[in-house]
């Protein structure tokens, strides 16, 4: 399945600012159809709205766990600022990201 444009966005502003050695994006809107909250419905048709992602990079080594999801979230700001409303991030160095 061809990725969304929104994916497309994230893969192209994390490969530019990390060079991963491996990025997976999943697209996981479509478990959080119907669900609510207090601003609406999560998941908007169409999907594009959740994302699971494992991120691989030389870049996080010596960085915490807390540091490595701020750096992907500064990346991502104008996407969870608007379409993304969930994103669920792996950020891992090569050494311990499993083979």
């Amino acid at each position: 399945m061809a990725e969304g444009p929104i994916a497309s966005i994230i893969r192209e502003k994390l490969t530019q600012g990390l060079a991963p050695t491996r990025l997976e994006i999943e697209d996981d809107s479509a478990r959080h159809a119907g669900h609510h909250h207090e601003g609406g419905i999560d998941a908007k048709p169409g999907g594009e709205s959740h994302f699971n992602l494992t991120v691989v990079a030389v870049a996080f080594e010596g960085q915490s766990r807390v540091s490595r999801q701020r750096a992907v979230n500064a990346l991502l700001a104008d996407e969870l600022a608007g379409p993304v409303h969930a994103l669920s991030i792996k950020a891992l160095t090569p050494q311990e990201a499993p083979t």
